[in-house]
């Protein structure tokens, strides 16, 4: 599987896999969500993720059964880390190296039953909201401190938010900071346009510190998402007194079980014990290597057929974000020693098909190009059921709410596509011979895709025009608002395990702008009224039934887009490594569990 374009909140890039590159701050299914690790391409769906108490943030995490300190990990990745300064940090590999070094407020727990909560990380719960969740208040751990050994206060944790917004700082998440000054887009940066570089600093009627250990969160509107929000990689901690802005990017301040010893950017990183990390302050990782020795430039083949051959210093290897290839896999299901040796779990991107609602305003040819598409021949190229399930709806498997048994326009039932069914209601609305220009990425598969795509509508009595974009500005290009495409294929993740990271993006008729997320252009005041309600719904199980009824709204009463497939990916390790386990919250191997056979 390459060469596929995936986008999770305002972040796109192309990946080698199903959103290998993509950072997903809580993905879920596989390995994580039973006792031990999925064996084979099986994905297991995951409910609803709860916020924590003091009792469960505090002490250390449970011993992974069998783990003994000692020995070096080798991570065989494919690309060099672009940011290790955490409010840089929006892609999943970057993200995985977050978890060793960098910690925040809140963070995802995934105990040995497979349990994931929301724990306070530096802070001593997950938050305490008030005033309907307006306003949020963390007190910080005792003996939490930075890798030179200098304690984590509350000034650190204001430095933190208030250098997101300083110009430099172009790549991590935005969401606290546009809660915060109660904006969208980058209009935030006016709040605090050069950061806290020049004296001035956000106010205490927003951020309050008042005291070493007390961070207050003031918001004009409730934000009942902020305990997922500020366990995100982008907003780890960062020194205030080490801080050197851009060069912070290069060398930053441990706060983890780990801190970078030695890094040579497109060649290689070392990752050493920090001896400042107290477990006693961390109930969600360990520290059980010595070393985590971590390579770049291995191809998704390359790693599997070095981890498969388990030979060498391969039987110590594994990965954080690379996965079997779909060639790969085969053998991997085939050899019994090899396949105990893999895990697999659901990524958190749904592929889907936009429809430019500016261009197809009938929902009767809506309906006709939904009963056409080849579902199957869309995730064929990907590695057929082991890079994906197919889908019905926009809510992934891996969020509360989801339906497996939904499948409106009856596409689990006929994957391969329903040419009569569309060709009639492209009759019925008086349609036939209809012109459908068809936008696809230049990758490999997307090729491949294309082709069966077009034969599909073609059948269905559209005329179709296939318009080739390149891989690397496909998203800029399918993201105008006067975009002369019909059709074109748009991936989404969430950011956090509610459903309120996939609607509004995609489906608020109030955002639609050039590079905004609402590719379909769809402005429903239905849709948009949902939005707000569902969004000032304290109780996340609430709000999960209210967001999956908003999507079957969507998919039935307007129609924007259709769903394609729920990404999944599988991952082998070395036979020397212990404690491995997919993580659903990181899309991948949980690095903190891992450990080397005596």
């Amino acid at each position: 599987m390459t060469g596929i374009q995936v986008r999770r909140g305002r972040a796109a890039v192309v990946a080698l896999a199903a959103g290998a590159l993509v950072l997903s701050a809580c993905s879920s299914g596989g390995g994580g969500n039973g006792k031990g690790k999925e064996q084979g391409p099986k994905a297991k769906e995951q409910g609803l993720i709860e916020f924590a108490d003091a009792e469960a943030s505090s002490g250390a995490a449970e011993d992974v059964p069998g783990a003994k300190p000692g020995g070096t990990i080798r991570i065989l990745q494919r690309d060099s880390f672009a940011h290790t300064d955490p409010a840089q940090i929006y892609v999943s590999d970057e993200g995985m190296l977050a978890t060793l070094i960098h910690r925040r407020l809140t963070t995802v727990k995934l105990d040995n039953d497979g349990k994931y909560t929301v724990v306070g990380d530096l802070a001593t719960d997950s938050g305490k909201p008030s005033d309907g969740g307006k306003t949020w208040t963390y007190k910080l751990k005792d003996g939490i401190k930075f890798e030179d050994g200098s304690p984590i206060t509350s000034k650190d944790i204001r430095h933190t938010f208030e250098r997101q917004f300083a110009p430099f700082i172009t790549e991590g998440p935005t969401f606290v900071q546009s809660w915060l000054a109660n904006t969208a887009g980058t209009e935030y940066r006016k709040l605090l346009p050069d950061g806290p570089y020049k004296g001035k600093h956000l106010p205490d009627s927003i951020l309050e510190t008042p005291d070493d250990k007390t961070v207050v969160f003031k918001f004009k509107k409730a934000q009942n998402d902020l305990p997922y929000a500020v366990g995100m990689a982008g907003y780890g901690v960062v020194s205030q007194a080490k801080d050197t802005k851009e060069k912070y990017d290069k060398k930053p301040v441990a706060s983890g079980p780990y801190k970078i010893q030695d890094f040579k950017s497109g060649k290689s990183m070392t990752l050493v014990k920090n001896t400042e990390w107290d477990p006693k302050t961390d109930s969600a990782r360990h520290q059980y290597p010595e070393k985590f020795e971590i390579t770049f430039n291995h191809q998704s083949d390359d790693y599997a057929k070095r981890v498969m051959s388990d030979t060498g210093e391969n039987q110590y290897a594994a990965a954080f974000t690379n996965f079997v290839d779909a060639g790969s896999m085969p053998k991997v299901m085939g050899d019994k020693e090899i396949k105990s040796r893999s895990m697999s779990g659901y990524q958190s991107y749904v592929a889907q098909f936009a429809m430019n609602m500016d261009r197809i305003k009938d929902k009767k040819v809506r309906e006709a190009i939904t009963h056409a598409l080849p579902i199957k021949s869309v995730l064929a190229p990907y590695g057929g059921t082991t890079g994906g399930d197919l889908a019905a709806s926009l809510i992934s498997p891996l969020l509360p709410g989801h339906d497996a048994k939904y499948d409106p326009y009856g596409k689990l039932k006929k994957p391969n596509g329903d040419p009569e069914k569309a060709k009639a209601l492209l009759k019925e609305a008086g349609k036939e011979g209809m012109k459908l220009t068809y936008a696809y990425n230049n990758s490999a598969e997307d090729q491949q895709v294309s082709v069966a795509v077009a034969d599909a509508l073609k059948q269905a009595g559209f005329n179709v025009q296939r318009k080739e974009l390149p891989a690397d500005t496909y998203y800029d290009l399918v993201g105008k608002r006067d975009n002369k495409y019909d059709l074109y294929r748009n991936n989404w993740g969430h950011d956090w395990p509610s459903s309120s990271t996939v609607i509004p993006p995609l489906f608020d008729g109030r955002k639609i702008a050039d590079g905004a997320n609402n590719y379909s252009h769809v402005n429903d005041p239905k849709i948009n009224s949902e939005i707000d309600r569902i969004l000032k719904i304290a109780d996340p199980a609430e709000a999960a039934t209210e967001w999956w009824e908003l999507n079957k709204y969507i998919l039935e009463e307007v129609l924007p887009v259709v769903p394609a497939y729920y990404y999944k990916q599988t991952q082998v390790t070395g036979s020397k490594i212990g404690g491995a386990i997919y993580n659903d919250d990181l899309n991948g191997t949980d690095p903190t569990k891992l450990y080397v056979k005596q």
